[in-house]
């Protein structure tokens, strides 16, 4: 149920809005219908997130950070303990799998609300 839009939304910061994965325009809808999947329509403000369009801009911002946080660690982790590849193969695979699902949804949701607040007018503001 879309409840009546008032004719006037503050301002809200699309880091606040993208890491609690929220709609960019009231703060308060969800963002998501599934895993990574965009909804239509915010529920509580009824913003058309059709016109949203991320590409892989979020998975390239995901992979970079990844590649900042796991290979320092990577390196520090057979520096310490000297243990054989295939405990390298049986932690990092799991962990980079884990960080990258946790990571994408609120890095993806920033992209759209920073998409939003800086293309406003090919939403139906």
């Amino acid at each position: 149920m879309v409840r009546k839009a008032p004719s006037h939304f503050p301002r809200i910061r699309p880091t606040r809005t993208g890491i609690r994965c929220r709609c960019p325009r009231c703060g308060q809808g969800e963002i998501y219908n599934g895993l990574l999947t965009v909804t239509n329509c915010c529920a509580c403000c009824g913003l058309d997130l059709s016109p949203h369009d991320t590409g892989d801009g979020a998975s390239v911002f995901v992979i970079f950070i990844l590649g900042a946080l796991i290979v320092p660690l990577v390196f520090w982790f057979e520096v310490a303990f000297a243990p054989p590849i295939w405990l390298h193969l049986m932690i990092w695979p799991p962990v980079i799998m884990v960080l990258g699902v946790a990571f994408l949804r609120p890095v993806k949701a920033t992209l759209i609300a920073i998409h939003f607040k800086n293309l406003r007018h090919k939403y139906n503001e």
